[in-house]
């Protein structure tokens, strides 16, 4: 009979599937996500095989439960932070710079290893995360158009260019120099991006949400690229 990891069964349960869970965000930040077997999660969270097969069916299963118990806890620590700015510019900012330092295999682009990987099912429920997301932006950039800190424009198709600037392109250095630049050039390019005015003051700072690197870049030399999304 396994370890029961906990006082009861369901605390058994809940410990288990947040080991599989630490373990395959370990892996994916290592290798990309078709070259990692359940035999390889198991291994690394310290549970027999047979333990992973009682909580999902197969391992696109545990990719989407991994990606919606992380996606819902990033998004809830960032809407709770949000919420206490009451700038809609300064609220933009601040979602610019966590998306820029949210951990590479978090994110989920339409297209690459990780994209290519997966059933066409797996994928279309794995972009539909980003869904948690996009209502946020929308809804800070009508309060500022609202406001008339910028523009009139669709929210619909400037948020896929404000995510395809922060998480399609370079990757964001670890190096603390050039981490900082990289953010400062970001902050510029994305205000300019949608015709708001940037503020004298720097981004306002909020609690480092769950899944984000740190805004020193402290991992080393660098850039944050894990090979699990390309």
């Amino acid at each position: 009979m396994p370890k029961i990891l906990g006082s009861s069964l369901a605390e058994h349960r809940e410990r288990t599937r947040n080991a599989l869970f630490q373990a395959l965000s370990e892996l994916m930040s290592r290798r990309s996500f078709d070259k990692i077997t359940l035999s390889d999660v198991a291994n690394h969270a310290g549970v027999g095989r047979t333990a992973v097969y009682n909580h999902f069916a197969d391992k696109e299963d545990l990719l989407l439960a991994f990606m919606e118990h992380e996606a819902g806890r990033y998004a809830e620590e960032l809407s709770r932070a949000l919420t206490g700015t009451q700038d809609p510019i300064d609220r933009l900012r601040i979602y610019v710079r966590q998306q820029a330092l949210i951990a590479r295999h978090f994110h989920f682009p339409t297209s690459g290893p990780l994209a290519d990987s997966v059933s066409r099912g797996t994928a279309g429920r794995l972009r539909a995360h980003g869904a948690l997301l996009a209502q946020m932006l929308s809804s800070i950039l009508t309060d500022a158009m609202d406001q008339g800190l910028i523009p009139a424009q669709e929210p619909e198709q400037v948020i896929p260019l404000i995510h395809a600037t922060v998480m399609g392109g370079r990757p964001t250095p670890t190096d603390p120099e050039r981490r900082r630049a990289y953010l400062e050039s970001l902050d510029a390019f994305v205000l300019r991006a949608v015709g708001a005015r940037r503020p004298a003051h720097a981004v306002p700072t909020i609690a480092r949400p769950h899944a984000t690197e740190p805004l020193n870049g402290a991992g080393g030399p660098g850039s944050l690229h894990h090979t699990a999304v390309g």
